[in-house]
């Protein structure tokens, strides 16, 4: 059996270890800010459904554009984009802290500001994330992603306490101040970030065409769809307790800015124990048993909380909750990176962030409608209900294991010379690519072809079609259009070591002399313009 591998192995890579610190100092910032503003929501409005917004406008914004960031991601330079993102963050924060000083927050302006800031994560995460498999080897990434979640949490447990003094002590504008420099670390270490240039020989992809590529690929990845919706449930469910935690840490336990503080940092402190651990438990259990802990754990500490009228019980209950959150995300993270290739990893994370934080989003508002209407402690009893319904669901929908698949690039494909002088926009594009199959192999070659049609559609191919000759019934065709030529070149680029094994056998019950014939096509209208009925009928007069 291999050592196995400390949690802080991902730290040996200089990269990384310099941008993993200063979002250390960053997260601090944000933690203390979001302190901040959660407790000034309880100071200038009594709607719980308000101060449940908080969360909820800071998720919104992910959900809302991590598809668009992550078409970025994919197709510019990730650190550009990051610097980006950091600094429209530090101009929103600042804005925010000079309100706060002047006192002219109102409880929809400061939602404005916490939804600008959301608007900026949304940005950055995508390329955040999807540098973290090029600044370490595949065989630290899971290591990498729960360190991702721990340094968060190592901020998470003691952030918030020290935001609640700053809040008692200097009032939330202060909290806000303290955000707004505490981005100048990460300024400085994506600075000194000189990532290697992706050299790549066609032209980048229009933002439409990115988003669609991404959305088909997650669509034709049976597994990454799965990781997705339990996510999204994840969010939807576990939200109700960082949602209504400050309604707990003034009603339920009656207590003030440092309570709420102190009991945040408590998750934070049970969320590092989690990332420590999850090694281990990755190790025992299964993908699915670690998720199905997650809820239950989770499902157990909102029913505590829920019913708990002592900060001490709910802070013990609180460090359960943070254990499972790192439990639960940091996996799902892990398997949708380990799902997919470099080339879409960046779209793929996106869509994973949209359906989870879509949850947190509309979880937020759900049980702050629930505890305005009926209480904090019966919506945290209703959200514990929802939970263990979570887990149930994992016995349709399991989570996948970790992928071992090698979805480096097959590099397979020479463009071939042509007699047409194409331009890249020309097309459409058709490919025959004929195959001549005994009987005895129908079985085994139609089931391949199934998953060669999954495979072409998932890497950009429109119009799959199979066909078999009547009057030669050994020859089957297999046809598919792209929209250009260079969208062709793309799609057999996108074409992965793993791929490599279903065309081998398609291949091998091949029974013609040389390889399968490929026919490449360009479509071109054949009715002239002045007789198509339907160009007349528009142009002309009636």
């Amino acid at each position: 059996m291999p050592d196995r591998k400390s949690p802080w192995s991902p730290l040996a890579h200089q990269t990384y270890r310099r941008i993993w610190v200063a979002s250390l100092a960053s997260n601090f910032g944000g933690l203390i800010q979001a302190v901040g503003a959660a407790w000034m929501m309880t100071s200038i409005s009594t709607s719980e459904n308000m101060v449940a917004l908080v969360q909820a406008s800071t998720s919104l914004p992910i959900m809302m554009f991590s598809l668009v960031s992550g078409a970025f991601a994919d197709n510019y330079d990730r650190r550009r984009i990051m610097l980006v993102a950091q600094v429209f963050m530090f101009t929103v924060s600042v804005l925010l802290t000079v309100c706060a000083f002047l006192g002219v927050i109102t409880p929809w302006l400061l939602l404005l500001f916490t939804f600008l800031i959301g608007c900026g994560t949304a940005l950055n995460n995508p390329s955040w994330q999807a540098s973290v498999g090029d600044m370490v080897p595949r065989s630290d990434l899971p290591g990498a992603v729960s360190l991702n979640s721990m340094g968060f949490n190592i901020t998470r447990s003691v952030g918030p306490a020290i935001g609640g003094i700053i809040v008692a002590s200097a009032g939330a504008a202060a909290a806000f101040a303290v955000n707004a420099v505490s981005y100048f670390a990460l300024f400085a270490a994506l600075f000194y970030w000189k990532p290697e240039a992706r050299p790549t020989a066609l032209p980048r992809e229009s933002l439409g065409r990115a988003i669609g590529a991404g959305l088909r690929y997650v669509a034709m990845s049976p597994n990454i769809g799965k990781v997705l919706f339990r996510g999204f449930v994840f969010g939807l469910t576990a939200s109700a307790i960082l949602a209504l935690l400050p309604i707990v840490a003034r009603d339920l336990v009656a207590g003030g800015p440092l309570t709420f503080g102190v009991m945040l940092g408590s998750f934070g402190a049970g969320a590092i124990g989690g990332a420590l651990y999850s090694g281990r438990m990755r190790e025992m259990l299964s993908s699915e048993d670690i998720v199905r802990c997650g809820f239950a754990g989770f499902a157990l500490s909102a029913a505590i909380i829920g019913a708990s009228p002592y900060a001490w019980l709910s802070s013990l209950a609180l460090m359960l909750s943070g254990a499972c959150w790192v439990f639960a995300l940091s996996l799902f993270n892990t398997v949708v990176q380990l799902s997919t290739p470099r080339w879409v990893v960046g779209r793929a994370l996106s869509l994973y962030q949209t359906t989870t934080f879509g949850g947190m989003a509309a979880g937020s508002w759900l049980w702050g409608s629930l505890a305005e209407n009926y209480g904090a402690g019966n919506a945290l009893f209703a959200s514990a209900v929802l939970m263990i319904a979570g887990v149930l669901i994992g016995l349709r929908l399991p989570i996948p294991e970790f992928a071992s698949l090698n979805l480096d690039p097959l590099n397979r494909f020479n463009e071939p010379s042509l007699s047409l002088d194409l331009k890249p926009r020309s097309g459409p594009i058709v490919i025959l690519i004929d195959y001549e199959i005994a009987d005895e192999d129908l079985a085994q070659f139609l089931a391949l072809m199934t998953e060669r049609r999954r495979i072409r559609i998932r890497d950009g191919a429109r119009n799959w079609t199979l066909m078999r000759d009547l009057e030669a019934p050994e020859i089957w065709t297999e046809t598919y259009h792209t929209p250009t030529w260079v969208e062709y070149v793309r799609h057999n680029q996108r074409r992965t070591q793993a791929d490599a094994e279903n065309s081998d056998q398609i291949v091998a019950l091949h029974r013609g002399a040389a390889r399968p014939r490929v026919h490449r096509m360009i479509e071109r209208q054949a009715i002239p313009p002045s007789d198509d009925v339907f160009h007349k009928a528009h142009i002309e007069p009636h």
